[in-house]
């Protein structure tokens, strides 16, 4: 890549600022909506911690068998991506065309003054911040220059808990109701609530208000970035006909986050010679970047798009196998559970059997039967996103000479 200077009709005084085309900077981070966490340098777990119901009534000697809710600890992880910026260019471009930076001693001698640098890094430092905030949304790791670290989209498309819904509303005030209806409660009114949407659903949103009947507002102003309390963000570089509702901010607050390297690496451009004998120059600015969700059950997603990146699906739960059938003397079993999402044990264990969580398989262990008759009971898995999906597990240690 070069600097080309092509049109010029340079005849006199050229100003001595350097003129940049505007683009937009890293939208998701400026506007606080995700947390960056710095100092990553391999690989950061994000703790989860889940619990169930655990009320019951009282009992005088209450024992491990009448533990309720459990704790389901997880983590995801952030495990940022090395990349850069790197381009090339002739200082001399400019020394040719804009007599302010022409040199006054021997060419051979001749550096780019520092107030070109400035100007040069500036515009070089809004363009990789475009480029960033675009990966942010979008990006998906891969081989290539244009696949440089997972993006959050990415991330909740592969997470079995993002809540998918579907519609038949074509305008955004109904898109918008829908989706306000499928926010779980625990979250509906959390001051971190978001939507967020791109700018062409935003301009049809605001156009949709504006012609209301009896409620238009001045054609001359924006209407609020609200819906029914909650503030809509719009980003650059964000799908049209994709709106989510999540929870944002800049800590850990929200569901969104990042981890780099160093939080100033954006701003930390190295510039000099490519060679020495050479002319040439060079920027070069060196990333780490990656980017995770804390909870999927508190995304919730609604693709109108022809071609969905999000298409609602069912949500499965099933256990192999769903008896399991112990001598009088006990012993242990494993089974298997397959599930589209993070699941728990619903209530609790029944007397004569241990029951632990492995993640993605059960171990049961079952006690000896000293007595007359068949010990039996029942365990009851749930899905954490959707508690009607339940599978369950039948357990049987049968009496001595059974």
């Amino acid at each position: 890549m070069a600097i080309i200077i092509k049109n010029t009709n340079y005849n006199g005084e050229v100003l001595e600022r350097l003129f940049t085309l505007a683009v937009l900077g890293c939208q998701i981070v400026d506007k606080g909506l995700i947390c960056v966490i710095p100092n990553v340098t391999k690989k950061l777990s994000i703790p989860r911690l889940k619990t169930g119901k655990m009320l019951q009534k009282s009992k005088e000697m209450p024992d491990d068998r009448d533990s309720k809710g459990g704790w389901n600890y997880s983590e995801h992880v952030l495990e940022p991506k090395e990349f850069m910026a790197f381009t090339t260019f002739n200082p001399n471009t400019l020394y040719n065309i804009w007599r302010p930076y022409q040199p006054t001693g021997p060419l051979v001698f001749t550096e780019l003054p520092p107030n070109v640098q400035s100007q040069l890094l500036d515009a070089l430092s809004k363009q990789v911040q475009f480029e960033l905030g675009g990966h942010y949304i979008n990006g998906v790791y891969g081989d290539d220059d244009d696949h440089l670290f997972n993006g959050i989209l990415y991330r909740m498309e592969q997470d079995g808990d993002v809540k998918r819904i579907s519609t038949a509303e074509t305008t955004m005030i109904g898109k918008l109701y829908a989706l306000k209806a499928a926010v779980p409660e625990t979250i509906k009114e959390h001051p971190n609530l978001r939507y967020l949407m791109s700018l062409e659903d935003w301009e049809q949103y605001d156009q949709e208000l504006t012609e209301r009947e009896h409620k238009n507002s001045d054609e001359t102003q924006l209407n609020r970035k609200m819906f029914k309390g909650v503030k809509i963000e719009t980003l650059a570089g964000w799908p049209s006909g994709l709106i989510i509702a999540t929870l944002c901010a800049p800590d850990e607050s929200g569901n969104l986050f990042a981890g780099v390297n160093l939080p100033s690496d954006e701003d930390v451009i190295q510039i000099d010679k490519l060679t020495n004998a050479g002319e040439r120059y060079f920027f070069k600015m060196k990333l780490e970047i990656d980017t995770n969700i804390a909870f999927g059950e508190e995304v919730i997603v609604l693709d109108t798009r022809a071609q969905k990146q999000f298409p609602v699906t069912n949500k499965t739960l099933s256990i192999d196998p769903v008896n399991c059938e112990f001598t009088a003397d006990g012993g242990a079993e494993t089974v298997e559970v397959n599930a589209s999402g993070d699941y728990h044990i619903v209530g609790k264990t029944p007397k004569g059997y241990s029951v632990k969580d492995l993640g993605g398989r059960l171990a049961i262990v079952a006690e000896p039967n000293r007595g007359t008759s068949d010990v039996t009971g029942t365990v009851t898995l749930a899905l954490d996103t959707d508690e009607s999906k339940t599978a369950t597990l039948t357990l049987t240690t049968t009496k001595v000479g059974g």
